[in-house]
């Protein structure tokens, strides 16, 4: 469409635009990372960083302004991020989950959670909400049946892999392989990692271990018949998830949207304690779309399902139409702001 583009991210995330996206301007720009504990419940352990993140957010909010100045920026796209907002500019909020599930006990909660999300998302001109709306979406009650502000509009799922215009077929992995994706932060990924390798070494057929480390390198490792990856680039990636026999991930949402867009299942292992990630692959499961075990069952194996995927035609078509309308809306109302 024509316009400039900064990406401003963590370091860690950089490696992966300036790999995927190349002659992009970039800024160092991290966010607050929130971590996850070992032993303690997710949730439990967020209420303790909550002073950090108020912080965070108020830094951020103010190192935003230096950056609008120094870079004539004119509009921001924030990834969820709560502070990223500037009253001169259009700004956008990106979030697929305006309702933060908590665990059945504290349950009651969540419309106050969603009241503040609600307090913020009014902070900004827009907010995209990737998912589709009506009864045929991904987020289920994360984004749906709730009141949401007038300035919600849903663009279809995103996925890097959809609007790739390079071939299917270069680097084409022909022999039989499972998959596995890891995603998410320490220490859970290692564990999962730990476990699964455990699990699949000496198992046939090979199994493509995706690490999603883009800033280790491209560097490759084998044990048994796993082959592990540190990063690929995005065609040699989706060859490898589109010829796999069987594919296993996290629950995140990023990686479910993605694996929808490439017309795959998978059997999905949400992060112990991360609600968002157990509620959805809850919800997926029950409609036949994904499979799902938790990371304490994978002691008894794992249940390797060859099946194909149940969802409805037409997903991606009407995210392209979604989106496309929601991008010419926040260009018309950054030219009428101007």
């Amino acid at each position: 469409m024509n316009n400039n583009i900064i990406i401003g991210s963590g370091e860690e995330h950089l490696s992966l635009f300036r790999n995927e996206l190349p002659g992009l301007a970039v800024i160092n720009f991290p966010g607050f990372k929130p971590g996850y504990s070992r032993f303690l419940p997710q949730y439990l352990y967020l209420l303790f960083k909550i002073p950090l993140l108020l912080y965070h957010i108020i830094v951020e909010h103010h190192r935003l302004r230096r950056i609008i100045r120094e870079h004539a920026i004119d509009i921001i796209i924030s990834d969820n991020r709560f502070g990223l907002w500037n009253r001169k500019i259009t700004s956008v909020y990106v979030t697929h989950m305006p309702l933060i599930p908590f665990p059945e006990p504290m349950r009651f909660l969540e419309p106050l959670g969603v009241l503040l999300h609600r307090l913020i998302i009014k902070k900004y001109s827009l907010c995209f909400i990737p998912d589709l709306p009506g009864d045929l979406n991904l987020s289920g009650r994360l984004s749906h049946n709730i009141k949401l502000p007038d300035n919600l509009r849903y663009i279809g799922i995103l996925s890097r892999f959809v609007l790739s215009d390079q071939s299917v077929n270069e680097n084409l992995v022909e022999f039989p392989h499972n998959t596995v994706i890891l995603s998410g932060p320490e220490p859970q990924r290692d564990i999962l990692k730990k476990k699964l390798t455990a699990l699949l070494k000496d198992k046939e057929p090979m199994t493509v271990m995706l690490e999603g480390k883009p800033g280790k390198g491209d560097g490759i490792l084998k044990n048994g018949n796993i082959t592990f990856y540190n990063h690929l680039p995005a065609p040699r990636m989706k060859n490898i998830i589109t010829g796999s026999d069987f594919i296993i991930s996290r629950s995140g949402y990023t990686t479910i949207m993605e694996l929808v867009s490439l017309n795959c299942t998978a059997l999905l292992i949400p992060t112990p304690g991360q609600t968002e990630q157990e509620y959805l692959a809850e919800y997926l499961s029950e409609k036949g779309w994904f499979y799902t075990v938790s990371q304490l069952e994978l002691k008894a194996g794992i249940p390797l399902i060859s099946d194909k995927p149940h969802w409805p035609d037409g997903i991606i078509a009407q995210s392209s139409i979604l989106l496309t309308k929601a991008l010419e809306e926040l260009l018309e109302k950054h030219h009428n702001k101007g």
